[in-house]
């Protein structure tokens, strides 16, 4: 059999498509995926989003903007940040199932809810 000789940029094309191929198998839909990362800016003295769904094992960050200092205190007990300070941020994993009403204690008319399924 005679050997087939490429040159350098079809060598290069060749594996550009297996990883692309590979890339897509991973990223198909029902593909098994890990935990997420969800975000909730506190900005202008709110939550946003204000109400958030996500997955038991995701978590959950908080990211103060605000020039003063907010928490993120769950009505029922799941959770509480104490103070997050300008420029921080706070990290929750959902680890329990259901809805989690929540409020800065510092400034209680700032509310959102956490939905964990």
């Amino acid at each position: 059999m005679t050997p087939v000789t490429r040159t350098p940029f079809e060598r290069a094309r060749t594996i550009l498509l297996a990883a692309l191929g590979a890339a897509a198998i991973v990223a198909a839909p029902g593909a098994a995926a890990g935990p997420a990362r969800h975000t909730v800016t506190i900005d202008a003295t709110a939550f946003t989003p204000a109400d958030l769904t996500v997955k038991a094992g995701d978590t959950v960050i908080w990211v103060n903007k605000d020039p003063y200092p907010h928490t993120a205190t769950s009505k029922t007990g799941g959770f509480d940040s104490d103070d997050i300070k300008t420029g921080k941020s706070w990290k929750f994993v959902a680890k329990k199932k259901g809805d989690f009403p929540y409020i800065c204690s510092i400034h209680p008319s700032m509310k959102g809810t956490l939905h964990v399924q």
